[in-house]
């Protein structure tokens, strides 16, 4: 069986639904290729499961930080409750929702692994065996994303460890869990699971946690777990793994560490390794190298969309960049010019120069932009600022003895924000005035006349603005 249609996306996860949702709307034809469930991995196992894990402990917390609050809080986190909530929004790994919107946008759905097989052309493979040949017309988009890394440790992979599916969609707590890495993901982990009832050691082979964001982050958050009984162990790599009886076992550079999972989140790789790259000249494994329109380089007809360029691996992100390579495929199959100028509508530049991201543990973290750290690499002339937002009053209010930080990276030639972090409880909502800060490029000088409403946490600006004058 073969079908034409003008695109043919590959991978029906957030990023792949938003590339073939934008080119329908524009005018052209789209198919999904998906082998799983129709929403991808945010949905399921990442971001949405993930954070219905982590709200009940967060929601208990608040309210025992605010006094005679805290005195109605008689009774702890009910664990059965906690993961049938965290059951209903990945709706049972059930996709059948996310397949009737897809009808009903008037994309076609093409269930089996999907494969390239030469220029602008695609073979899904159903269950069965069986084949369909799909040829675009003008545009393939690679939207397979990214899938967890297990690194080549001496028997890890044989002890069946986690990955962050796993952590997301377990059905009990593990009485001892180990977690190998001290990202985003492996902290949010550690503390979700130690809520539950898990006592959780976490390692990191550096030395500090979320080592990619401001040291306060790192921190504030180690501090946290260690406070609710999360064994943190910084400058810890680990070099073997074995089965023991029921219990695992990983050797360590300290030491050997026993336990009944062990959770591996030291990062991701492409998912490209079965994408067919090879019938097109390219390397299979690899992330896919792209402009900022999302075209593939060399490949006109290609697109690599979301986690498998490994720009940004970030749910939000994947959606923008298929916003904008959506644009840019609707724009080039009119014939139209398409710009990769900054803050085109047919090229990614956010993901680059404003980039958002929370870690929803407790303290949260916020950030965009730059860190002081990637500041200093890029050469730009900067000065930090930095301001305690236990001392704002909208955050006084919040909690009783909040702690918590706010920094601010300025760019002292232009005075506009280069990055914005903050850290504490229920920060998350504070950053998308940064964000549009950071994006915008708007002069430190207009932030004065952008007034906060008092008493709220969103103060902490007018404070940055005061330290920053001096």
């Amino acid at each position: 069986m073969e079908n034409t249609y003008d695109v043919v996306v590959l991978g029906a996860g957030s990023t792949g639904e938003n590339v073939a949702d934008i080119v329908v709307r524009g005018g052209l034809t789209a198919a999904l290729v998906e082998a799983e469930l129709v929403g991808g991995e945010c949905s399921y196992w990442a971001c949405m499961p993930s954070k219905a894990l982590l709200r009940g402990t967060e929601a208990l917390a608040a309210a025992r930080a605010v006094d005679g609050a805290r005195q109605a809080v008689t009774g702890e986190q009910d664990v059965a409750a906690t993961l049938a909530r965290r059951d209903s929004f990945t709706h049972h790994w059930d996709d059948s929702s996310q397949a009737q919107w897809v009808d009903r946008s008037g994309i076609a759905l093409f269930r089996g692994t999907g494969r390239l097989d030469g220029e602008r052309t695609v073979v899904v493979t159903g269950d069965g065996g069986t084949t369909t040949r799909l040829t675009a017309r003008h545009a393939v988009a690679v939207c397979t994303g990214s899938e967890a890394a297990v690194p080549p440790v001496d028997g890890l992979a044989d002890v069946a460890p986690w990955t962050p599916r796993e952590a997301t969609s377990a059905k009990e707590a593990p009485g001892r869990l180990l977690v190998v890495g001290g990202g985003y993901v492996g902290c949010e982990m550690a503390m979700a699971w130690q809520a539950l009832g898990s006592q959780v050691t976490l390692l990191q082979r550096g030395d500090r946690l979320l080592d990619d964001m401001e040291p306060e982050a790192g921190d504030a958050v180690t501090a946290a777990l260690r406070e609710r009984g999360v064994d943190v162990r910084l400058g810890t790599d680990v070099t073997a793994a074995r089965r023991d009886g029921d219990e695992l076992v990983l050797r360590c550079t300290n030491g050997e560490l026993r336990g009944d999972e062990v959770l591996v989140a030291v990062g991701r790789r492409a998912r490209t390794r079965d994408a067919g790259l090879d019938t097109v000249g390219l390397e299979p494994g690899e992330y896919l190298d792209v402009d900022d329109s999302l075209q593939v380089r060399g490949v006109p007809w290609l697109y690599g969309i979301g986690d498998v360029n490994g720009r940004r691996q970030l749910t939000h992100m994947g959606k923008y960049q298929a916003r904008q390579a959506g644009a840019a495929i609707v724009a080039r199959a009119r014939g139209e010019r398409v710009s990769t100028a900054d803050w085109s509508p047919t090229a990614a530049t956010a993901d680059r120069l404003a980039t958002p991201s929370v870690v929803f543990t407790d303290p949260q973290v916020a950030s965009v932009g730059l860190t002081r750290a990637r500041a200093a690499e890029a050469g730009v002339p900067h000065r930090v600022v930095e301001y305690p937002l236990g001392n704002v009053a909208g955050a006084s209010l919040h909690a009783d003895g909040y702690t918590g930080t706010a920094v601010a990276v300025v760019d002292t030639e232009r005075e506009v924000l280069l990055g914005v972090t903050f850290v504490g409880p229920g920060v998350a909502e504070l950053l998308h005035g940064a964000t549009v800060a950071v994006a915008g490029e708007v002069p430190i000088a207009r932030l004065w006349h952008a007034v906060p409403a008092y008493p709220t946490m969103s103060e902490i600006w007018l404070r940055l603005l005061e330290t920053w004058r001096g």
